[in-house]
């Protein structure tokens, strides 16, 4: 729905603000914000007992396309997004053929045309993601590439790991690190622990994740570099990354909301739905996670939206890794994190509006006149339990299925036109 929007006596959250205003919007743009306002609009929402947010952006999706449409595509995953408030997403490369050239670049951006979402597709850093020599970066980039990693898999070598990061330096691409050493996990499916044990199934040691986040920031600080560390799960993790940032090393890093909600105890369930990689770990990472969170060493909350079908989740030891989380991410982390006092609400804008897209040097949204009218209205106290056939997605594979969480966007504004209307 395009055209003039008025939302009245709504209350305005980003990073540094929370007041209780209308808001007027017109031709893509913030155009006035005060009290009483007094325009003509071809839309008028009553946004009385609800919140206005800049939309999110999610910098770690898996929309599987090309390759994996059975389990998602391009327009699915843009609709779940838009559900889930969220207007921006980054796109890892782990399609079919992979994302390491221009044409597949120009493919993914050429079909969200027109979706209402900005998807940026993730080049690969090496060939194919398998260490095939390192991608032409500055082609990537002239075809729309913003960042590059091989997410799904880590860059094993290290030293085309600190080629790529010299590269990225000069090329103007951030470098997301997947941080797994493959030799520790040999084939572990969940955390290495008390629950693993119990179950009788190999489990995927902390040390995989610890020890690469510890060399790729080794690596980036050797050249000056910058590295975002991916899906941080760990309590070591956290404190390796929050010790790095005490001494000026260019890090950044995000976490999903399953890692400061769950543990492995869900495991229990022998239900693939509850896995991903990394696992869900033990409760003092749990409190790790929050505790970054809150400090400012974790800077962004992503979801690492991975779809599979209800056929390759069925055998809990067989499935693949991963779960879907774009339509769930707000109200998780209001629940989580909001409601339980942890964070303010302009921390959960800094979180998921404003963190990924400073990051990743894009437009730093806000609710100021001038701006563009990217935007989100929920109902922060709503409360919904998660029904998996009702979700956008192809895929079903929630970690939240049958949870009631509390918040929920009910409207999502891309570029001043209303995409998704729950009202």
């Amino acid at each position: 729905m395009s055209g003039t929007i008025l939302i009245k006596n709504i209350r305005a959250v980003d990073a540094a603000n929370d007041f209780i205003s209308d808001v007027f919007i017109s031709d893509g743009i913030i155009e006035r914000i005060g009290n009483d306002l007094c325009c003509k609009a071809d839309t008028v929402i009553d946004g009385t007992g609800l919140v206005l947010m800049p939309s999110l952006f999610d910098m770690h999706v898996h929309f599987r396309d090309p390759g994996y449409i059975h389990k998602e595509d391009i327009l699915t995953g843009c609709s779940a997004a838009l559900a889930g408030g969220v207007t921006g997403v980054l796109a890892m490369p782990n399609t079919n053929p992979p994302c390491d050239d221009p044409e597949t670049i120009r493919y993914i951006i050429g079909k969200a045309e027109g979706t209402g979402v900005d998807v940026y597709p993730v080049g690969c850093i090496t060939g194919e993601m398998k260490g095939n020599g390192l991608c032409d970066y500055a082609a990537l980039k002239e075809a729309g590439c913003i960042c590059i990693s091989d997410d799904g898999r880590p860059v094993e070598n290290a030293e085309m790991m600190r080629r790529a990061l010299e590269l990225s330096k000069e090329n103007g691409l951030l470098v997301a690190s997947h941080c797994e050493d493959l030799s520790i996990i040999n084939g572990g499916i969940m955390n290495k622990g008390e629950v693993s044990k119990k179950l009788g199934v190999k489990g995927m040691d902390r040390a995989s994740e610890d020890y690469i986040t510890a060399r790729e920031i080794i690596l980036a600080s050797s050249v000056d570099a910058k590295i975002h560390i991916c899906h941080v799960s760990t309590e070591d993790s956290v404190e390796i990354i929050r010790f790095a940032k005490s001494r000026g090393i260019r890090v950044t890093c995000e976490t999903a909301p399953h890692y400061f909600m769950f543990t492995d105890k869900l495991l229990e369930k022998r239900d693939a739905d509850y896995r991903m990689n990394p696992p869900l770990r033990t409760d003092k990472d749990v409190r790790a996670v929050i505790d970054g969170i809150k400090d400012g060493t974790i800077d962004c909350i992503i979801t690492d939206h991975a779809p599979h079908t209800a056929e390759e989740k069925s055998d809990f030891e067989k499935a693949p890794n991963g779960v879907v989380g774009l339509e769930t991410s707000f109200a998780a982390s209001l629940t989580a994190l909001y409601h339980t006092g942890e964070v303010s609400l302009n921390r959960i804008a800094e979180l998921m509006c404003i963190n990924p897209r400073k990051i990743l040097g894009l437009e730093i949204p806000a609710v100021e006149e001038g701006k563009t009218a990217d935007l989100v209205i929920a109902d922060i106290g709503r409360k919904w339990t998660v029904d998996p056939d009702r979700l956008h997605s192809k895929s079903h594979n929630t970690v939240f299925k049958g949870m009631t969480l509390t918040g929920k966007p009910l409207v999502t504004i891309s570029k001043g036109i209303i995409r998704y209307d729950e009202r």
